[in-house]
């Protein structure tokens, strides 16, 4: 298996800012219990969906999700691959992440076990070089669990079959790994490993349609129900970039008992812009 010793950042200074003092304001910004709707105690949750577009415009939902959730030592992070590159399903179990505001760890041996587990998914860079949905998670991430360790898998196919056996995968490496930390460590038996859905909503139409669209998407969602997302998705021509993930997040997070899912905060980019012809809907939601 290669190893590529770093994975540099691609949007730095672009989707978010690049001055680690700035990046880490507005993170705390975002994540202060005053954005949040819900102010109480944090969640301990097996997975979620977090929008990864530009901080000034998903920074928020982002920030609504991550401030509910105690982010755990390991998460894997599920995104869809926007540009094209590399294998349709791709991990980096080696490289370090970089951000401005320091390095995040692969968790390399839950990285091979899945490669293991599911041959489909390969070693591959190329697929994560210059996307940026994995990207900009990190930074929350960071701030709210500095000792990170990830699982980056990016996602360039729909084929339900396909997405529905690497959640099935998936959930088999997390059991394994938690059942091995329960006998090894037994002050740690109540650790998690949080599995996340890198994922915006509907692209680029009205925000009147866009709403419409997304809460459809968003009800399959909220009913842990991932082959019926997969169906809304295909039979609306909903332009939401991350089903798949949420597809897999989904599948992984039933195996492994999740029986609820409730929807954090919901907006759309003309919340921001102020432009409500042309909109990308954003969806922050949890699943415990």
């Amino acid at each position: 298996m290669t190893t590529s010793a770093l994975r540099t950042p691609a949007v730095a200074g672009r989707f978010y800012p690049g001055r680690a003092e700035e990046l880490l304001g507005e993170v705390r910004e975002f994540t202060s219990t005053g954005k949040s709707p819900i102010a109480t105690g944090r969640i301990t949750a097996i997975g979620c969906v977090a929008p990864h577009a530009g901080y000034i415009f998903s920074g928020g939902v982002a920030g609504a999700v991550y401030s509910r959730l105690e982010i755990p030592q390991r998460c894997v992070i599920l995104c869809p691959n926007h540009t094209g590159k590399g294998r349709p399903l791709a991990i980096m179990a080696n490289t370090t992440w970089q951000t401005p505001l320091g390095e995040v760890a692969a968790d390399t041996d839950m990285g091979t076990r899945l490669l293991r587990r599911f041959p489909a998914l390969q070693e591959d860079s190329a697929a994560h070089r210059a996307e940026h949905a994995i990207e900009v998670q990190l930074p929350f991430l960071q701030v709210l669990r500095p000792e990170l360790k990830i699982v980056p898998i990016a996602i360039g196919t729909s084929d339900f079959d396909v997405l529905r056996g690497l959640g099935e995968a998936l959930a088999d490496v997390i059991a394994d790994r938690l059942e091995e930390d329960r006998h090894e460590h037994e002050e740690d038996q109540d650790e998690k490993v949080l599995v996340i859905a890198s994922s915006d909503m509907n692209h680029y139409e009205s925000d009147e349609i866009t709403r419409v669209k997304d809460h459809k998407a968003i009800n399959r969602v909220l009913a842990m129900d991932a082959r019926g997302l997969w169906q809304v998705v295909m039979d609306e021509d909903i332009s939401m970039c991350g089903f798949g993930p949420t597809i897999v997040m989904l599948t992984a997070a039933r195996i492994l008992g999740a029986t609820s899912a409730a929807l954090v905060k919901y907006a759309t980019s003309g919340d921001v812009s102020g432009d409500y012809e042309s909109v990308v809907g954003y969806a922050g939601i949890i699943v415990e």
